[in-house]
């Protein structure tokens, strides 16, 4: 193990569109550059938006079994002894409250519950459809159900409206209520109040002591904005939106092409 000062201590990778292949897959170069990272004494951190319970899958077929922030930033979750070590929940009237105003204001929402804890379902409401994730299974409810026990966050979609649209439209008359993400193609979330990747991932350093300073962190959405802004250089996919590119200090290429590992292989000399 060399002994020269490592240029981050800690590399944070999103899952969806950054770490993950369109495949749903880790490429062999960057399972290889994230394996040389940490032989040199990085740690790796995934911080994804997906619920631990629909992490899991992903983080046995990788190998991975170290903390993974899950749920954006709701859950921290040790992948090795499978257990929550922090679970934070929305506050179920407040929801209501939120989903009623936003109706208000846009028409009917296509709306989905994630339960709490490490089994908890993806309840899906009338004409929700989940876009990316094939792995996981929805379970059909009437609205009233979508409520009735603890979640982590409810998922929302529109006919007609854009993504970017929704949650424009959504902070714009619930954001004082709820935290408002776009986390991918047809995934608006309605969060706990001050809830982001950077809560979790601040949490999870802190437990590694690692600083945000120490943190390099990647990835392709506007969920991920929190993040940048937290950790001490971030990089944008190829693929990323807009929004995130524009905050991001760098923009490799797309995750279909090893975007993370070409950035790892340069900042820490692997080729």
């Amino acid at each position: 193990m060399s002994t020269a000062p490592l240029p981050y201590r800690l590399v944070a990778t999103d899952l969806d569109g950054t770490l993950l292949t369109s495949a749903e897959n880790v490429s062999a170069r960057t399972r290889a550059a994230l394996g040389a990272v940490t032989a040199l004494g990085a740690k790796h951190i995934i911080v994804t938006g997906r619920s631990a319970g629909w992490t899991r899958p992903v983080l046995d077929e990788i190998g991975y079994d170290g903390i993974a922030v899950c749920g954006q930033g709701a859950q921290v979750y040790d992948a090795g002894a499978h257990r929550l070590i922090t679970s934070v929940t929305l506050d179920r009237r407040l929801a209501a409250v939120a989903l009623a105003k936003i109706e208000a204001e846009v028409g009917p929402l296509a709306v989905a519950a994630n339960q709490d804890g490490l089994d908890g379902e993806v309840l899906a409401g009338p004409g929700y459809r989940l876009r990316i994730g094939a792995e996981l299974p929805l379970r059909p409810v009437s609205p009233d159900q979508l409520l009735a026990t603890p979640v982590s966050k409810l998922y929302i979609q529109h006919p007609e409206l854009t993504d970017d649209q929704l949650a424009e439209a959504a902070w714009s008359v619930a954001g004082q209520l709820v935290g408002i993400t776009m986390a991918g193609a047809g995934i608006v979330e309605l969060l706990p109040l001050g809830l982001t990747k950077a809560t979790g991932l601040s949490l999870a350093a802190r437990r590694l002591g690692v600083t945000a300073a120490e943190t390099i962190a990647f990835g392709d959405m506007p969920n991920d904005v929190p993040m940048f802004h937290w950790a001490g250089y971030g990089v944008a996919m190829g693929n990323a939106h807009e929004r995130l590119r524009a905050v991001a200090d760098e923009v490799t290429v797309g995750n279909d092409e090893d975007g993370v590992a070409v950035v790892l292989e340069r900042v820490f000399g692997l080729r």
